[in-house]
């Protein structure tokens, strides 16, 4: 695979906490330069990227993040602000502790919650995978497809761990065929990207493969 075809399934991303407007920026630029689908940046930032790039990148941000236990109505308020400050694509994390209880109903109506205020934007939807068995990862799996949502992400990269081969699998083998999934969370080699694109994973959520487009080009 072409590192240009890698490239255009990037979330080139930049979630650190103390990220400032001239990081957001440089990221915007690279996003540009080498194609991305979109950068991945925190919602107070939103505003600033969208002016900075135009209509020239997608602009994603998170919410619930990194956590995913704020209420259902705060999550959909994030959502729906970071949207009006221009937001192309919102990725939410799930509320964990719903899925430990079983609770499956109120997952699906946590979700549904942020769709119904992101209609015509593209929702990912983070289960954390690292954090979950794999009965509930398919639960999920079915959960998502039923909610509407665009995709389904393995991790925020902020917990005991990020994405990998056997959970992208085990996803895009029980997700609905329109839903589609992001990897996501310690991605940091070509061999990697291209294998979790192999398994299914149609985004890739990652500021490495950029840096090795730099470092190739450098």
């Amino acid at each position: 695979m072409e590192l240009n075809e890698i490239l255009a399934r990037c979330d080139h991303t930049l979630l650190r906490q103390d990220c400032t407007a001239e990081e957001i920026r440089d990221l915007c630029d690279q996003g540009i330069r080498y194609g991305c689908a979109s950068v991945c940046i925190p919602p107070a930032h939103v505003a600033g990227a969208k002016r900075y790039v135009g209509d020239r990148l997608k602009i994603c941000t998170v919410i619930g993040f990194p956590n995913g236990y704020m209420t259902s109505a705060a999550k959909a308020f994030e959502a729906h602000n970071a949207i009006q400050l221009g937001a192309d694509e919102v990725d939410m994390v799930i509320n964990l502790g719903m899925v430990k209880d079983a609770a499956w109903g109120d997952v699906l109506e946590d979700i549904q919650a942020v769709r119904r205020v992101s209609e015509g934007k593209i929702l990912k939807v983070i289960i954390e995978t690292c954090l979950l068995t794999d009965d509930e990862k398919i639960q999920l799996c079915a959960i998502v497809s039923a909610s509407g949502a665009d995709y389904i992400k393995t991790s925020t990269g902020f917990s005991t761990g990020g994405a990998t081969f056997d959970d992208v699998a085990l996803l895009r083998a029980h997700c609905d065929p329109r839903v589609k999934v992001k990897a996501s969370g310690g991605i940091s080699s070509l061999e990697d990207a291209e294998r979790f694109i192999e398994l299914g994973a149609d985004r890739l959520g990652t500021s490495r493969i950029v840096k090795i487009a730099m470092a190739q080009e450098g």
